[in-house]
């Protein structure tokens, strides 16, 4: 996918150019549905043994003669899996950075104990994936139907060899993202009673309150929710996306930007950077987009920016590993920003 082809990708082509092009804030999903109409888990959860089913959010149910083992998914969900002590065969998504490291979707899984499918939008070995005798695969879904990372172009192939689990990873809240998680873990085995299971949720029910109170506090700080590429800067609208949802209903103010016709995210040229205030800005932290000390250097406009030049700019996890563990320290981290922050636009 080329830089020249940005600004004409499809939808779901916007959703993954984070990763390629540095198109980060088209992680932020457009989202005006219910999760709800999705469906719960079709099985009794943490049943490891005997029949197995589990109806996704796309309603579809899997069905397995026993909780599945040989399990493939797509990278951040797999962590998310992991932290409830599920582990994976293969994954398929952004898993290793070009230097060998861990890539931040990767969470705490060890990447060299699983098979990498593939590594970049468009990538999936199948060969690869049939020799590992998958009895499940489970991605993301931004869109309806549609299977985060899973190729169109041999998505059928894919699809013969395992059932699937499609849960949403937008048109939801994090809070939801995090409960349709928790139950496909459990139905897979994990103990949702385990005392670090128990401790990760009190933390994130604590974080939410610290996060509310912390806007509560400072009501009149805006947060501008940017991704940076080369030629763009992207602002994010705050209700399109599970995790800036939430946020958003916890008190936190955001810039509402005006976004272009697939509705959630505008894009500025460097030259308009400056046309949102903003008091913080939190900068997409995904492999593949420009952070903030590379702008500092590359482009002058986003150097003069108020919340810039105050210190005001936070790493944002634009695509959440959807595990209390991984989702708690988002909330304190935000919290901790806005309660050391201070008016600058």
């Amino acid at each position: 996918m080329s830089n020249a082809r940005a600004s004409h990708l499809t939808r779901r082509g916007l959703l993954a150019a984070g990763g390629a092009l540095g198109l980060g804030a088209a992680l932020a999903a457009c989202g005006s549905g219910d999760d709800t109409k999705s469906g719960g888990s079709g099985k009794e959860t943490g049943k490891a043994s005997g029949p197995w089913s589990f109806k996704d959010d796309r309603g579809q149910t899997a069905e397995q003669k026993s909780a599945p083992k040989n399990i493939v998914a797509f990278t951040g969900t797999a962590a998310a899996l992991y932290d409830y002590g599920i582990e994976v065969k293969g994954v398929f998504g952004p898993t290793k950075t070009a230097d060998g490291k861990p890539d931040v979707q990767a969470g705490d899984m060890d990447i060299n104990k699983v098979e990498i499918l593939g590594n970049v939008w468009g990538e999936f070995n199948v060969e690869k994936y049939a020799a590992l005798s998958p009895e499940l695969l489970i991605t993301d879904m931004w869109q309806k139907d549609a299977l985060w990372y899973v190729p169109d172009q041999s998505k059928d192939k894919i699809l013969k060899l395992a059932p699937s689990v499609a849960l949403w990873a937008a048109e939801t809240t994090m809070p939801k993202a995090l409960a349709r998680r928790a139950e496909l873990a459990e139905s897979l085995g994990a103990d949702l009673k385990d005392k670090k299971v128990t401790d990760a949720k009190a933390r994130f029910e604590a974080a939410a309150e610290r996060l509310r109170q912390a806007a509560k506090s400072k009501p009149d700080l805006k947060v501008l929710i940017g991704s940076g590429s080369q030629d763009l800067f992207y602002v994010s609208v705050p209700k399109m996306s599970a995790d800036t949802l939430y946020f958003q209903e916890l008190g936190v103010k955001f810039v509402e930007p005006k976004p272009n016709a697939q509705g959630f995210f505008e894009e500025l040229s460097w030259e308009n950077a400056d046309k949102y205030e903003a008091d913080i800005i939190i900068l997409d932290n995904r492999t593949g987009t420009l952070q903030d000390a590379d702008l500092k250097k590359a482009k002058p406009t986003w150097a003069k920016l108020p919340a810039v030049k105050a210190g005001q700019v936070f790493p944002r996890v634009t695509e959440p590993i959807y595990s209390y563990a991984k989702c708690a320290p988002l909330l304190e981290e935000l919290a901790k920003a806005i309660e050391n922050s201070k008016k600058v636009s």
